[in-house]
C-alpha cells in the first residue's frame, strides 16, 4: 500500500476558497500520474482533476475548469488542489488518488491508490 493523506477541507461560503493536500510517501511517485476525485452523498464518485507527475500535463473536469488548478511539488512528494469561486455544488468528499500510468487520466477505476478522503462544504 502507498499512504496518500488528503488535508485542507473544510467549511467555506460560496465564492470562497480551499487548498487541499495530498501527501504521498513510502516511495517514489516520478513515474505516476495524481488525481482527484470526489463523492457527494448519494451521487457517484466522479473526476475532479489530475495531473502527470513528470510532465506536469494536467486534465480536468468541465465542472471546474478556470475554477481549480492541481500542481504538484516532486521534492514534498505532494499534490495539491487549489480551489477558487466555489459552489455549493462542490461540496463533496475530496479523494486524492495515485495512477501508475502517468497520465493524467479521467476513470476511477484506473488508479491503484486511494486516499482516506477529506470533506468539503460549500455554504450558500
Amino acid at each position: 500500500q502507498v499512504p496518500l493523506v488528503e488535508s485542507g477541507g473544510g467549511l467555506v461560503q460560496a465564492g470562497g476558497s480551499l487548498r487541499l493536500s495530498c501527501a504521498a510517501s513510502g516511495r517514489t511517485f516520478s513515474s505516476y500520474a495524481m488525481g482527484w476525485f470526489r463523492q457527494a452523498p448519494g451521487k457517484e464518485r466522479e473526476f475532479v482533476a489530475a495531473i502527470s507527475w513528470t510532465w506536469g500535463r494536467t486534465n480536468y473536469a468541465d465542472s471546474v475548469k478556470g475554477r481549480f488548478t492541481i500542481s504538484r511539488d516532486n521534492a514534498k512528494n505532494t499534490v495539491y488542489l487549489q480551489m477558487n469561486s466555489l459552489k455549493p455544488e462542490d461540496t463533496a468528499v475530496y479523494y486524492c488518488a495515485a495512477d501508475d500510468i502517468p497520465v493524467p487520466r479521467t476513470t476511477d477505476s484506473w488508479y491503484d491508490y486511494w486516499g482516506q478522503g477529506t470533506q468539503v462544504t460549500v455554504s450558500s
